[in-house]
């Protein structure tokens, strides 16, 4: 099945973002530790191509640490690019970023005056609004497991001379990268009521499969000569007890049980990108 989510607010924010870059001076980009090649909206990132960039990789607990290094690497390759990784054991503060914002300006000799406007932007359901709440060590911002919580900009101040302008989770219009969709879809990123739980869960099995074959053996007592999606997934099944009568898989429960145990970590952590080389 295509996968594909793009509600009308998303347009709409799109356009509004247009009108504040105008007024912005650098750009952070919150990506998904265990796929943020997937995780970058390419639309977000042409907007935003002039201006100075913090990617944050966010969700770090949740990816492999040596691949996330990686990435980070990689990422402060870049042109006028500076990456931070945040997440359960590092948390990042308002500092960090102003001093990453004033290290790129530097870099790029961008003048440093006496406001300066930053504006966040990433898929839905990637953190953003959590970071924001750990910056301004408050609530400022309506966290949730379900995308699109956030649906209008709001103004945040980190100190006295500079701001951010959080705007609400974007995707772009057509998910052409079908593989790099699921692996969204994987992640939570996509609305659940939009997709399958069942193809999901049948992908990233095989995903952990290819490359996470041992933790699915010790998790699951996944048979060691399994070498399918079905195997994967008979195995959750029976670990989690997804029976109906008659003996038969509830293949909708097994599903939702990968899921879950993927998503909130206690499957361990697992990258489904590597960098390019």
């Amino acid at each position: 099945m295509a996968l594909n989510w793009y509600p009308g607010h998303m347009h709409k924010a799109s356009k509004e973002v247009v009108k504040t870059l105008l007024k912005t001076q650098a750009v952070i980009e919150v990506l998904d530790a265990r796929s943020p090649q997937a995780s970058s909206n390419p639309h977000f990132a042409a907007l935003c191509a002039d201006h100075p960039r913090i990617r944050i990789l966010n969700k770090a607990d949740l990816a492999e640490p040596f691949v996330t290094e990686q990435w980070a690497k990689f990422f402060n390759a870049q042109p006028k690019s500076v990456c931070l990784v945040n997440g359960h054991e590092s948390l990042l503060d308002a500092e960090q970023i102003i001093q990453a914002a004033r290290k790129l300006f530097l870099a790029n000799d961008i003048k440093i005056g006496e406001r300066q406007q930053l504006l966040i932007g990433g898929i839905p359901n990637v953190g953003k609004s959590t970071l924001l709440n750990i910056f301004c060590a408050r609530k400022l911002a309506k966290t949730g497991n379900e995308p699109a919580v956030t649906q209008i900009q709001q103004r945040v101040r980190l100190d006295d001379h500079w701001h951010l302008i959080d705007t609400p989770g974007l995707m772009w219009p057509k998910l052409e990268d079908q593989v790099g969709a699921y692996r969204l879809a994987a992640t939570g990123t996509i609305r659940s009521t939009a997709v399958e739980a069942e193809d999901i869960a049948w992908f990233l099995a095989q995903e952990l499969l290819l490359h996470y074959r041992d933790r699915l053996v010790a998790r699951f007592e996944l048979p060691q000569d399994a070498n399918d999606a079905e195997s994967v997934m008979e195995a959750v099944a029976k670990a989690r007890a997804c029976i109906k009568a008659g003996h038969r898989i509830d293949w909708h429960k097994a599903s939702e049980a990968l899921l879950n145990e993927f998503r909130s970590g206690k499957l361990g952590r697992f990258s489904l990108e590597r960098p390019p080389t």
